[in-house]
């Protein structure tokens, strides 16, 4: 019987094997959550926060409040809200890293593993922004779950840890009660992402560009890089992509980079 016992756990432990060890969390500028273990993230290179261009208020406000963190003094969570590829995501990696807080990249779908991610960082005295890309919900219980993380659950966050979160909606909402068909009650989906939108302290909005501001960005981008390029070559391209954004102008400056031979850091 114990030998039958023994087989049928060594079975189990194959299927499901135990998490491997977390990263050491004073050692990496980044790390990547996937719901079992922290894993340091290879080869971050965040853009320099001054290559970022047309975000100015925003880049103030983010890094002012991650240097408060830093500090060890009261900061917000953060929401970050908007048309896509405006540079929420660019911003983030680029203020913590300028404000010398670690970051912490989860994956969506493992929201409801975030208590155990806030109890292994509250090991440590180090700061760290746990860092939700692009954040949408399959079902009312995950915004719910993470509305009661941000404030008024049962066990706090640790003082040094702190969400960061994109999104292209300010209200974290569907773009219309159709995308919600699944829900039993659709208002009950507009009500809890709204009150989950409120529960962040902080709350930037990032917005479509014109067309000066996005060749100040190529601009920008090509100074930091040593390129030279043609404003007219970047509207053109802009005009073939259909979209004027900071995410279209360094798609144009990683072509220039590869018309010249080059090679940029991400």
């Amino acid at each position: 019987m114990t030998d039958a016992l023994d087989r049928i756990a060594a079975a189990l432990e194959r299927l499901a094997p135990p998490p491997a060890p977390d990263a050491d969390l004073n050692a990496h500028p980044a790390y990547l959550w996937d719901g079992r273990a922290l894993t340091a993230a290879r080869g971050f290179a965040p853009l320099p926060l001054d290559t970022l261009t047309g975000v100015d208020q925003q880049k103030t406000a983010l890094v002012g409040n991650l240097q408060r963190l830093a500090a060890g003094n009261a900061a917000h969570d953060v929401l970050l809200w908007g048309a896509r590829g405006t540079g929420k995501s660019a911003l983030v990696a680029a203020a913590a890293s300028a404000a010398r807080v670690a970051l912490v990249d989860v994956a969506t779908h493992t929201l409801d593993s975030l208590p155990h991610l806030f109890a292994r960082l509250g090991t440590t005295a180090r700061p760290f922004a746990v860092f939700v890309d692009d954040l949408g919900f399959s079902s009312p219980d995950e915004a719910r779950t993470l509305r009661s993380l941000l404030e008024g659950g049962a066990e706090a966050r640790p003082a040094t840890v702190r969400l960061l979160v994109t999104s292209n909606r300010r209200h974290l909402v569907a773009r219309d009660l159709a995308e919600q068909d699944s829900a039993i009650n659709p208002r009950d989906v507009v009500d809890d992402a709204l009150a989950l939108a409120d529960r962040f302290g902080l709350s930037l909005g990032f917005h479509a560009i014109d067309q000066d501001t996005y060749v100040a960005i190529v601009a920008g981008y090509a100074q930091a890089y040593g390129l030279n390029f043609d404003a007219q070559d970047a509207i053109n391209w802009a005009t073939r992509r259909g979209s004027r954004s900071g995410r279209v102008a360094w798609q144009y400056v990683v072509e220039l980079a590869g018309r010249e031979g080059r090679t940029l850091p991400r």
